[in-house]
């Protein structure tokens, strides 16, 4: 009784929901396992004919800081773009941009924080500064006509302070609108959040804009991914972050899983009789492809299941 009330729910909420593939460029990222370009070019060309409409390519950072990464420009300029679809790739400052503009990007992401401390930890500034650091970024991107969605990570937790005040996230995710993102992720990067943190830290953020100006991005570590999505579908966002087989680990809980996996999502939203304009099977053939080039198991409970039987619903 509860799934079908909260299936109705959803239903009158929503018409459809966009999935953000985020596998080639979070999921890969985390992974030990440095692939060469053409096995990341024919995942995105693969991804490409499911019907999803965002896929996330690369990210334009050091390949001495992230190696898997290093095959940025080749990616973007190596894929097969299908019209209709966005290639978004992370530009964390402004060569990282003007990097990615010369190789045809025509959508960047910038990566933001809601705790001090894993801010300090990770960009060595302030949650201020870091913010100051993108205002130079946005303002090219709206000199060359290329849309920015920003990103604000420990949106419930953080591995160094603990539990994030919800005001704080608000706060973030305001001045990245401030300052022109279209869209901004709200990413659980730890996996902490649960369907009652995930309420407390939308009820606050909802306050600063319109629920169509935001997203969600939900780790599994101890679980909760579909539980929150759920939570956050029922509030009415419509956009969703997953990661095709649940690639990428959480570097904050070794052996744990990490984000979630495209497939379950999908499974899901199929079953709550959202539009999602996805084939499910053929996001289950490319999650099985590129856990074969990784030689590890596909974290996705779908993808799993459909080796062993294909349910008949």
């Amino acid at each position: 009784m509860l799934l079908k009330s909260i299936s109705r729910v959803i239903k009158r909420n929503l018409s459809s929901v966009r999935i953000v593939e985020v596998g080639p460029r979070d999921g890969l990222q985390n992974e030990p396992k440095v692939l060469p370009a053409s096995i990341k070019i024919e995942l995105i060309n693969r991804l490409s004919k499911t019907g999803l409409k965002s896929i996330e390519a690369t990210s334009f950072v050091s390949a001495k800081w992230v190696p898997q990464m290093g095959d940025n420009t080749e990616v973007l300029r190596g894929i097969e773009k299908v019209e209709g679809v966005s290639y978004p790739v992370l530009t964390p400052n402004l060569k990282g941009f003007e990097a990615a503009l010369e190789a045809g990007a025509k959508e960047v992401a910038v990566f933001g924080a809601a705790s001090e401390s894993f801010t300090k930890k990770n960009v060595n500034c302030s949650i201020k500064e870091s913010i100051e650091r993108f205002e130079s970024v946005l303002k090219a991107a709206q000199n060359n006509k290329v849309k920015v969605r920003g990103y604000v990570s420990t949106v419930i937790g953080c591995p160094y302070e603990g539990k994030i005040k919800p005001s704080a996230v608000a706060m973030v995710s305001e001045k990245l609108l401030a300052l022109g993102c279209y869209e901004i992720s709200l990413g659980d990067t730890i996996g902490v959040g649960t369907p009652g943190t995930f309420k407390e830290m939308l009820n606050e953020v909802l306050k600063v804009d319109s629920v169509d100006k935001f997203a969600v991005h939900c780790h599994d570590t101890y679980g909760q991914a579909l539980p929150n999505i759920l939570t956050s579908l029922e509030f009415g966002i419509s956009v969703v972050d997953a990661s095709v087989s649940g690639l990428g680990g959480c570097p904050y809980a070794r052996g744990a899983s990490g984000n979630a996996a495209t497939e379950d999502v999908i499974y899901m939203l199929n079953g709550c009789g959202v539009e999602t304009g996805i084939n499910l099977d053929l996001l289950i053939d490319a999650g099985k492809y590129i856990c074969e080039e990784l030689g590890r198991p596909s974290e996705s409970k779908v993808n799993r299941a459909t080796r062993k039987i294909q349910p008949k619903l």
